[in-house]
């Protein structure tokens, strides 16, 4: 058992540079190993699996960021530390609360607890999904890891690819749990914890948390900013606790520009700040970040993205171990790469688009559609035959499209593959291997949330699918391969509850985007960063596809026993490649089929 878990930890050791250890039960049934990066408490005491009682042992990833108010409740009930570390009172908290102890729990985690009198493991996630938790189950065994590379060094788990995965991956640009695109290996769910009694041989999964949509506040607008500035400038404070160099991201926009402004005013020193910029100007944000940096006197650091930087990909896509399209990735993983050369823990502004509204293209889409719905019968007998009569394609499609459920239409507006560009390019095999309909995902994310605005319901989906299974995993996977730790204010799941409290019409406002956060934010940083067009923390792939990025993908997609032409007829991929040009930009499906293509090299070869 020892070998094995060493080879665990030697696939993930890039997450914990610092120290290694192992703890193995005296019937040799359950082992933990752990690979450290050292942020609190960097003394010995702090090395993990940590034992509490002589009874239970902690394997631990993350951050608890109301440890110490904790701990010092818990000495009051009698309980005795050994050490300075959060790791420790978390097994103190589950050994007076059990399960309950997440309640208590504020921070970023993933976490396993052996109790050996009792012969239970328990596994549990964060709120909203900040660190991963991935695992293999079979009648003998239960394998678990923070990334599932790691899973595979094990014999008993055999590579077959997941089809259905990858036919949803191909619609989200990710894989969306508890799948991770190989047969038998799950991700547990954020808000989520597996209750496993070893003796027993049972297993239980149960959700503790998830965001609550319906008890709105109503408030003035001047309250609403009274409470944003307060709950933001307290889930900065929290995450400037470090024994470690910290810094920030600052892209310029909104969100980064508010926690960079709280940070300033938080420290006795200048923050260090990191932006990477484009030489197209459509992506580069880079004089709205150089602004803040003035403002807030950071010690401020720069790098350019080009497009020789896919030459990196093959790591990244080795990283990610998943089916992945966010093309963004490349450029956290060089900003990660440059801000660890001076710190070990950064802050981001991630959360804020989800919290607050703050994709314009997809939400006021979004609030126009659901305006539409409320005039449904006579847009239908009337709209749809005056459009086709007149002639206005635009209309007629927009009124045809209304006939599909909203959240079809929400995920429309962000996706990679519709159903139609499945149907074009699909062999006919894969067809029949994944006929199933993989908008019925978020349907369901919609009909869970149980709020009574239809807008709520696509911020549900976009917090507990798209903002962990695809933004969180981009910062966790690149940020940690170089061994940094990124901390996010706006998804303090404080932060997160009072955003859901506030009623959708003052997140979008007289044609503003998160117009209650940033009125709040005025008082901190500049109407120039606040009130800018939304550019997106994104790669230029229009462009890049025309140029060697193009070149890449042919010889990759086209090349004679390419594994995606099992799923994609190559006359059709070949055609789509040609077509790609600057009015018909379609960078976004080559690339989503691009990076499966070097997945399946990757893990498949």
């Amino acid at each position: 058992m020892e070998h094995d878990l060493k080879s665990m930890a030697k696939k993930i050791a890039h997450r914990g540079p610092d120290d290694e250890g192992i703890f193995i039960s005296r019937d040799k049934k359950v082992g933990l190993v752990n690979r450290r990066l050292a942020i609190i408490d960097l003394s010995p005491k702090g090395h993990q699996p940590m034992s509490y009682k002589n009874r239970y042992w902690i394997t631990f990833n993350g951050e608890i960021y109301n440890f110490q108010v904790k701990k010092k409740f818990l000495e009051k009930e009698g309980y005795r530390f050994n050490s300075n570390c959060d790791t420790e009172v978390i097994t103190a908290l589950y050994d007076k609360y059990g399960s309950g102890c997440l309640e208590h729990l504020r921070g970023m985690f993933a976490f396993a607890i052996y109790d050996s009198h009792k012969n239970i493991l328990f596994l549990a996630r964060d709120r909203l999904g900040k660190k991963p938790l991935k695992y293999y189950l079979s009648s003998e065994v239960f394998i678990f890891a923070s990334e599932l590379k790691a899973l595979l060094t094990q014999r008993e788990i055999h590579k077959e690819p997941d089809w259905l995965a990858i036919h949803h991956y191909l619609t989200y640009g990710y894989v969306p749990a508890p799948m991770t695109g190989f047969v038998g290996i799950n991700k547990l769910e954020p808000g989520h914890y597996l209750w496993i009694d070893i003796a027993k041989n049972k297993i239980e999964k149960k959700q503790y948390w998830k965001p609550d949509f319906t008890k709105k506040l109503q408030l003035s607008e001047s309250e609403w900013c009274e409470k944003i500035l307060s709950e933001l400038e307290e889930a900065t404070k929290l995450r400037m606790i470090s024994d470690v160099p910290i810094g920030a991201f600052l892209s310029g926009g909104a969100d980064s520009s508010a926690v960079v402004a709280m940070m300033a005013r938080l420290s006795n020193k200048p923050v260090k700040t990191f932006t990477i910029g484009f030489k197209e100007k459509t992506h580069d944000e880079t004089k709205y970040a150089r602004a803040i940096a003035k403002l807030y006197k950071t010690d401020h650091t720069e790098f350019t993205a080009e497009a020789e930087s896919i030459e990196i990909l093959p790591n990244l896509i080795r990283q990610f171990e998943e089916p992945y399209a966010n093309s963004s990735f490349i450029v956290s993983y060089i900003v990660a790469k440059m801000a660890r050369e001076k710190v070990t823990v950064i802050l981001n502004g991630d959360g804020g688009d989800e919290n607050f509204v703050g994709y314009d293209s997809r939400h006021f889409r979004l609030k126009r559609d659901v305006l539409a719905d409320k005039f449904g019968f006579a847009l239908d007998y009337l709209g749809l035959p005056l459009a086709k009569t007149l002639g206005i394609n635009k209309v007629s499609k927009f009124l045809e499209k209304r006939k599909t459920p909203l959240a079809d239409r929400y995920l429309s507006y962000n996706v990679y593959l519709e159903n139609k560009d499945k149907e074009s390019l699909y062999t006919d095999r894969f067809k029949e291997t994944c006929s199933s309909n993989s908008y019925e995902i978020v349907r369901k994310k919609f009909e869970e949330s149980g709020a009574p605005d239809p807008k709520d319901r696509a911020l549900y989906y976009d917090l507990t699918s798209y903002l962990p299974d695809d933004l969180l995993t981009k910062v966790d996977l690149t940020s940690m391969l170089v061994s940094l730790e990124g901390r996010s204010p706006f998804t303090d799941h404080k932060m997160v509850e009072l955003a859901c409290q506030i009623p959708f019409d003052l997140k979008i406002k007289n044609g503003v985007s998160k117009y209650i956060l940033k009125k709040a934010l005025e008082k901190i940083v500049p109407k120039e960063n606040l009130y800018r067009p939304k550019q997106g923390f994104s790669v230029p792939l229009g462009t890049w596809f025309r140029g060697n990025l193009g070149l890449f993908a042919k010889e990759k997609l086209l090349r004679k026993g390419a594994f995606t032409q099992k799923l994609f007829d190559k006359d059709r991929v070949r055609k789509l490649l040609n077509s790609h040009h600057g009015k018909n930009d379609v960078g976004l499906k080559l690339w989503s089929i691009l990076t499966l293509e070097l997945w399946f090299e990757e893990y498949f070869n």
